[in-house]
């Protein structure tokens, strides 16, 4: 019989059946209230109804006009419709189908547009799997090691994790801030230096949002040097943050955005958006792919655009977050040492009565929800931080539910 890799590992027993909005049902028909959104795809919600009905549409069309080949109405829409909402003078967009593909495509781009080798990521981030993508992920080492040499000329910067440094957010950021400097003393020329590539908030390396001044302060620098700068929104995007994208947090302006996740409800659709005046600096043939810009995905990332709008999800993000993140901060027992994060994206992280990462506890933690009926994640370079990760669409009587399951959870442990 042929099987699945035994490399592959589910997070929870779980065998399902269908979804619908916030729940998933498993073959024998229990239902679980979902705060993993699919790692925070299903922005909509499971099946929203006006997605699958622009899916069905789609297929019965057109299901697959290579973009390179032929041009089809789905992709030309959705590329019209994302210019309501993409930052200022970010006007031109490439689409790709996996996050990893529009990292390395952000890559490619500002490596030929600067003519510069090297990029400065920030430790702790995640950018993806493949080769290049890996190389720049510091999140852990499980998706780099074991199929070295990596690629060249990826330098790692400190992120202001006050936490884990046991400091002020305002001496985090002073130290990261020098050590960068540092670094483009040390390690990579500025001359040298194409982009700073950073997550708004850190994902899978523990849901650590950045901050104000130390995102302004990459910006100033990539002025000053003529670096470019690259903000991964493929989870903090289309708003899971509270806002559009994560960086409008801060009031600072990217060159470069990567977006995917929650752009088209769990159809596979990733892509970059940067200016015109940029992104025609890419070399000739250096963008193409067999499914990028998949018709019926562009139909779903249409009608995602449209619930979003039309149900005030960032909105919503924002507000039930808080409650989120509130509740979560309340019911923090002594075995969870920090709470945080930004809107829909909030994690609770595990530590020891002395402060050392306690993934077993986190595990327990996460696994004995599921039991309950609540489906979560665990993140971190220690996997020792629970994150929430509900649907945008998530209610209050959701979050509330969500809460009361987490309580019973941390009395037991």
């Amino acid at each position: 019989m042929t099987e699945l890799s035994p490399v592959l590992k589910q997070a929870t027993p779980v065998l399902v059946d269908h979804g619908a909005g916030c729940y998933l049902y498993d073959t024998d028909g229990r239902r679980y209230l979902d705060f993993t959104a699919g790692i925070g795809v299903t922005s909509t919600g499971h099946c929203h109804p006006t997605v699958v009905a622009a899916a069905q549409a789609q297929v019965a069309s057109l299901i697959h006009g290579q973009y390179t080949t032929v041009m089809h109405r789905p992709l030309l829409e959705l590329t019209e419709r994302l210019g309501a909402v993409l930052p200022e003078g970010l006007d031109t967009l490439f689409f790709a189908n996996s996050g990893s593909e529009a990292v390395e495509a952000a890559l490619r781009l500002v490596r030929q547009a600067t003519g510069r080798p090297n990029v400065v990521v920030f430790h702790g981030g995640f950018h993806g799997r493949t080769v290049a993508a890996a190389t720049m992920t510091t999140s852990g080492t499980r998706f780099s090691a074991g199929f070295s040499p990596l690629m060249s000329g990826v330098h790692v910067a400190p992120f202001p994790t006050a936490f884990r440094y046991g400091w002020s957010e305002e001496e985090a950021t002073d130290f990261a801030l020098r050590e960068l400097d540092y670094l483009l003393a040390t390690l990579t020329s500025p001359a040298e230096t194409a982009a700073f590539i950073v997550e708004p908030v850190l994902g899978e390396g523990g849901y650590i949002p950045g901050n104000t001044r130390f995102f302004q302060g990459l910006r100033e620098r990539a002025d000053r040097h003529g670096i470019l700068l690259v903000f991964d929104e493929i989870q903090t995007g289309f708003g899971r943050t509270g806002k559009f994208f994560g960086h409008q947090h801060f009031d600072v302006r990217p060159d470069v955005i990567t977006i995917a996740k929650g752009l088209a409800s769990g159809f596979p659709l990733s892509g970059i958006a940067a200016s015109r005046e940029l992104m025609a600096k890419a070399w000739p043939g250096s963008q193409g792919g067999t499914y990028g810009g998949n018709a019926v995905a562009c139909a779903a990332a249409v009608a995602t655009l449209d619930v979003i709008e039309a149900e005030g999800l960032v909105d919503n993000a924002a507000v039930r977050g808080a409650q989120l993140r509130s509740g979560v901060e309340r019911l923090a027992t002594k075995a969870i040492g920090d709470v945080r994060g930004l809107g829909l994206l909030v994690g609770a992280e595990f530590t020891t009565a002395t402060g050392e990462p306690d993934t077993a506890m986190a595990t327990a933690a996460q696994k004995a929800a599921v039991d309950k009926g609540l489906l979560l994640l665990t993140c971190g370079a220690h996997m020792n931080v629970v994150r929430m990760i509900p649907p945008l669409i998530v209610t209050d009587t959701q979050v509330e539910d969500a809460l009361a399951i987490w309580s019973e959870v941390l009395a037991e442990l």
